[in-house]
């Protein structure tokens, strides 16, 4: 089964109106793959302003969400507001909202329960601790963070899953290809093992951590990344190269 490429661009806590502005105009003007589905995480703020001046080709995601549709909680959203801005995505599990806001897999399952019941689509994040890697546990932590993500899961369609070695984010380090290929493909391996052959087969495994405009095709390359999702790179116009690596 051919997966469709996907691109997602995590803006992370960055940008101004000014500078996201230049930046999609960058997007709407370039050539963009028509093959690869292109989703841009915008910070909760912006997405309203992101998705009126993103060319409809170009899908819009919240970078988090909460686990109910409304009340007592404070600076959090909910999946009814985000789609109310037009975005149609969820970014769930990053590995900043793991480890510097101390969320849980329990919490990060229950996002995902509500969000997909409310139509969002998620780009559910996986990745272990440089320790976790030297220690030899690479596979034992990211199958329990996505069991926990699968036992939230109804519908696969509305599913991506981002493997983020945590060491390699924002640190300018990058999985080699083969470290890459070599995770997504035990992923892989582990939904044929738990989940069914079908959603094996389609599931998109899509890789973070310092993807760049120079080392996309190479990763784009191996036969169990789906794509990308990019942090840094993402607000420059490098982007589109990475949009385009399987091009």
């Amino acid at each position: 089964m051919a997966r469709r490429f996907f691109v997602g661009g995590n803006w992370k806590m960055n940008g101004t109106k000014e500078s996201l502005e230049e930046l999609i105009t960058t997007l709407n003007t370039g050539s963009l793959d028509d093959q690869t589905e292109v989703v841009c995480a915008a910070p909760s703020i912006y997405l309203d302003f992101a998705r009126s001046l993103l060319d409809p080709r170009i899908a819009v995601a919240a970078q988090n969400c909460y686990k109910v549709a409304k009340g007592a909680f404070t600076g959090e959203i909910s999946p009814a507001m985000i789609k109310d801005c037009g975005a149609d995505w969820v970014v769930l599990g990053h590995s900043e909202r793991r480890h510097v806001f101390g969320e849980s897999d329990e919490l990060i399952g229950q996002k995902v329960a509500h969000a997909l019941e409310n139509d969002l689509g998620v780009i559910a994040c996986v990745g272990e601790k440089l320790e976790e890697r030297e220690a030899g546990t690479t596979e034992e932590v990211v199958y329990a963070q996505t069991q926990v993500i699968a036992e939230n899961v109804k519908d696969w369609e509305k599913v991506v899953l981002a493997y983020e070695p945590v060491w390699a984010i924002g640190t300018g380090k990058t999985a080699t290809p083969e470290q890459a290929q070599e995770v997504h493909e035990n992923l892989r391996a582990w939904l044929r093992a738990n989940i069914s052959d079908d959603v094996a087969d389609s599931l998109r495994i899509i890789y973070g951590g310092s993807v760049t405009g120079a080392n996309c095709k190479e990763l784009a390359s191996q036969a169990d990344v789906d794509g990308f999702l990019v942090g840094g790179a993402s607000l420059k116009p490098e982007f589109v190269d990475i949009i385009n690596a399987r091009a």
